[in-house]
């Protein structure tokens, strides 16, 4: 099965290609391969253990793959330096990753500070502006002072102030209440409009991948079983899994009764 259209080299921002992750005798990825072009979102949705949390870090190189090769902007990404590249990608992680000893605006100017940007505090501002923290209100509390909402909306600051081409984030809602989850996720839609960033999007929820993402990616047991657009996916699921998990998330009724 094609888990990609037809796409010119220049259009691809990443690729995996054959990618391939053991640990132990457990095989977490098998020789998937994945393109996601300029500016697209692709989310990865699929159960626990699915290989999905492991395909998003083969991008960072927060995982090396067994087998395989992983592409950025069209450079393997063993050739890059794996410090750069992470600085080069804003990461979202599940729980935020704010480090609990730095106030909010020394957390969102991380990137920037270790790439010697000048006037960091400056786009730290910028990005909590971004994403709806006012700077004066915020920029000087500490992490424990905020909501889980406000953590995650710092998380996505820190992951935008160095104007990153790529973006990764795995499960970055997933903690939330459906309130603030279902507002996070308007923010980040704003966001990808407004910035035109590349991402890979990690979440069990067919629902907010729907909503969220150009192309869904659907991976049980370390393949991918269909790779599509929300309303193809839906209307023409490729495998039997894939139209269970739409029944299981009520997707597929819920869309045709719209």
């Amino acid at each position: 099965m094609s888990t990609s259209p037809d796409r010119t080299a220049a259009s691809i921002a990443l690729r995996a290609e054959r990618i391939t992750k053991r640990y132990g005798a457990r095989v977490a990825l098998d020789a998937v391969s994945l393109d996601v072009a300029v500016g697209e979102c692709v989310a990865l949705v699929g159960a626990t253990g699915s290989g999905k949390t492991t395909l998003l870090r083969c991008f960072n190189e927060m995982v090396v793959p067994d087998e395989g090769r992983i592409f950025v902007s069209g450079t393997p990404a063993r050739a890059l330096d794996p410090i750069a590249l992470r600085r080069r990608m804003g990461y979202v992680p599940q729980d935020g990753g704010l480090l609990p000893h730095w106030r909010v605006r020394r957390n969102v100017a991380l990137i920037p500070a270790l790439q010697h940007t000048a006037d960091v505090d400056v786009l730290a501002d910028s990005a909590l502006d971004l994403v709806g923290l006012a700077p004066g209100t915020f920029g000087d509390r500490w992490p424990h002072e905020l909501s889980g909402g406000e953590r995650q909306r710092v998380a996505i600051a820190r992951a935008l102030a160095s104007s990153p081409e790529f973006v990764l984030l795995d499960e970055p809602f997933g903690a939330l209440d459906a309130i603030t989850r279902a507002e996070l996720q308007i923010t980040f839609r704003e966001l990808r409009t407004r910035l035109r960033f590349t991402t890979l999007l990690v979440t069990h929820d067919l629902h907010e991948a729907a909503a969220l993402a150009d192309r869904i990616a659907v991976l049980h047991g370390g393949h991918i079983e269909q790779i599509a657009a929300p309303d193809t996916l839906v209307r023409a699921p490729g495998t039997e899994y894939v139209q269970r998990l739409l029944a299981q998330m009520r997707v597929a009724t819920e869309s045709r009764s719209s």
